[in-house]
């Protein structure tokens, strides 16, 4: 459709165009970060078992090449749903570290990181939307049920049809334990 055509370039321009950015200059976003990556190692490492880098600028890294990959297949329409998913994941980390209105008192400041924030969180809605459009082809879960309901009744008829063969073999052979009974 025309639409996902003209739409998924758009969405993913942002993506792009920041995960180049950091990729070319991850020390600026290292230190709104920290925090994050902190947080999430400190859980990696209670959950996991293997060590996870605790390097704030390796983690900026991997999230920009994410987004700049993910952005790549997603603007292309190639893995839309895989690349949508990746892009929402990748954006909430980057909307909570760049974006933390709530630290601060300038009331312009925090109005700027406010919008931003927002426009992170509408972009996030339109990735999730976008990771379960199926393009009007049934999905994985339908297919799934389809088949399950189609074995299903395969096994029954297979069954239906094991069962009466039974029953007429059974028949066959008690006429002739008649026959020889006589």
């Amino acid at each position: 459709m025309l639409v996902r055509r003209i739409a998924r370039p758009l969405i993913a321009g942002t993506f792009l165009y920041g995960g180049i950015d950091t990729l070319r200059h991850p020390q600026s976003r290292v230190p709104g970060a920290a925090p994050i990556v902190e947080q999430l190692t400190e859980i990696a490492d209670k959950q996991l078992p293997v060590q996870v880098t605790h390097d704030v600028e390796q983690w900026v890294k991997f999230n920009a090449a994410a987004q700049v990959g993910a952005g790549s297949l997603f603007a292309l329409g190639r893995f839309p749903r895989f690349s949508a998913l990746v892009l929402a994941t990748s954006l909430v980390p980057t909307t909570l570290a760049g974006h933390r209105f709530w630290e601060h008192t300038d009331p312009k400041e925090r109005f700027g990181q406010t919008s931003n924030f927002l426009k992170n969180t509408s972009m996030l809605g339109g990735l999730l939307l976008a990771a379960v459009d199926t393009e009007g082809k049934p999905s994985v879960g339908w297919w799934a049920r389809r088949s399950a309901t189609a074995a299903a009744a395969a096994a029954e008829a297979s069954y239906t049809k094991a069962s009466k063969k039974a029953a007429k073999a059974q028949k066959r052979a008690s006429k002739q334990v008649k026959k020889v009974g006589r």
